[in-house]
């Protein structure tokens, strides 16, 4: 990569983490999408790229065997880097505006039941509850219970759960204070049972003198907090034992049937996208097809002519 292009690249991701607030492993997957596009460039100029060019390289990434999915992230990255080039006057154009993008259906979301989710929690509560749990036992699953309850009460993202300080097990407030992508602030509910079950993890985690972190599920790392590979190994063993699928399910599934069960029970979808922390509401939508099934019910109950279809 030329000095030039490297420079380019650094005011980029620069503008990424100043600008949008962007996550270091944000920045880090936006660099390598980028190395690898200004790579195949050859030492082309980048304020020479043409449509073309970038046409070329989409062709190279298919037939690398990257799926549509991993193609449009890739894509949508080189956009952004265009975009910025021109914007700050680094480039008399932006070849990429006019580059149509890998087609690729959008998946929906997974999400399991009420009543799994209701299996989920009550398994959680019994097994802190077993008869001749060691210390150390009973406190992982102490802290599993307050995992699951504050993620289905709140759908905080999972990055946003393992690194919540110890105050969100303290507030006498129904509601959290979370800081989201981009550093954006915003409220989440906080029931009682997940209140209960956060107070009752801090308890035993100061009974057990381990309370000295800022961090309400603390451990041992770089970081100073439980890690999502850890939650999300130890959620798939305690979805087993309750008699669900471990492989369907993840911190993620959750977060999704929280959105997925409040649109179930009416919740209108503008107020979903404020909990869950979206910028566009296009990335709500993704649950539409959860109201679907409750449109279709109401037209049936609701609408004067129903009984005559």
């Amino acid at each position: 990569m030329s000095r030039i292009a490297r420079a380019r690249l650094n005011g980029f991701l620069d503008m990424l983490a100043a600008e949008r607030g962007a996550a270091r492993n944000t920045l880090d997957a936006y660099q390598r999408d980028i190395d690898d596009y200004i790579e195949f460039l050859g030492g082309r100029a980048l304020d020479a790229v043409a449509a073309d060019d970038i046409r070329a390289w989409l062709a190279d990434i298919s037939v690398r065997g990257l799926k549509a999915s991993s193609a449009a992230r890739r894509l949508s990255a080189v956009r952004q880097f265009h975009r910025f080039l021109y914007t700050e006057g680094f480039s008399s154009g932006d070849p990429s505006a006019a580059i149509e993008g890998p087609r690729q259906g959008r998946p929906l979301p997974k999400v399991i039941s009420v009543a799994d989710v209701d299996r989920l929690i009550e398994t959680a509560r019994q097994a802190c509850e077993r008869d001749g749990l060691t210390p150390a036992a009973r406190l992982r699953a102490l802290r599993m219970r307050a995992l699951i309850e504050l993620l289905y009460a709140t759908g905080l993202r999972v990055s946003e759960l393992i690194a919540l300080p110890l105050s969100a097990a303290t507030t006498r407030e129904r509601f959290l204070v979370v800081r989201g992508k981009g550093d954006k602030d915003r409220l989440v509910p906080l029931n009682e049972p997940a209140r209960e079950a956060a107070r009752a993890w801090l308890a035993s985690l100061r009974e057990s003198g381990a309370s000295d972190s800022r961090w309400l599920f603390p451990a041992e790392g770089e970081s100073g907090h439980l890690t999502r590979q850890a939650f999300g190994r130890d959620l798939k063993m305690l979805a087993g034992a309750a008699g669900l699928s471990a492989a369907s399910l993840s911190p993620h599934v959750l977060r999704h049937a929280f959105a997925s069960h409040l649109l179930q029970n009416g919740a209108d979808l503008r107020v979903v996208q404020e909990l869950l922390g979206h910028a566009d509401i296009a990335t709500t939508q993704i649950y539409t097809h959860v109201l679907d099934d409750r449109l279709k019910s109401m037209v049936r109950d609701l609408h004067p002519l129903a009984d005559e279809a």
